[in-house]
């Protein structure tokens, strides 16, 4: 889990980054990212009912997504709000997989320092 400040939890923010932000996607994640205007990164990840039935299955996936956002905030940029989506092939995935994706994604949109 994220700090409280680390954390998008407005309705307001999510619409904000879905209609102004820009993406990157693949068949595994989709990550949206705009600028906050804050001295602070926040994140929020979205896994939906499609992806699984199941809450268990899904809250695997949230757990690990968090997880390697935890490992990588150090060296990311500051002042962005991130959104990563976890799409049909999320499941399938292990943990060193989606780090890997992630990062390739993270660098992509240009989010990391240096």
């Amino acid at each position: 889990m994220f700090k409280k400040e680390n954390r998008l939890t407005k309705k307001k923010d999510f619409d904000n980054i879905f209609k102004k932000g820009r993406s990157v996607f693949n068949k595994v994640l989709g990550l949206k990212v705009i600028i906050n205007d804050l001295d602070i990164n926040r994140f929020g990840v979205i896994v939906s009912n499609k992806i699984s039935k199941r809450a268990i299955e899904r809250n695997k996936i949230k757990r690990r997504i968090r997880e390697v956002l935890k490992k990588e905030e150090p060296v990311l940029k500051k002042g962005y709000d991130i959104v990563v989506i976890a799409l049909a092939e999320t499941k399938q995935k292990e943990y060193q997989d989606l780090e890997q994706i992630l990062k390739e994604k993270l660098s992509k949109l240009a989010l990391y320092k240096g």
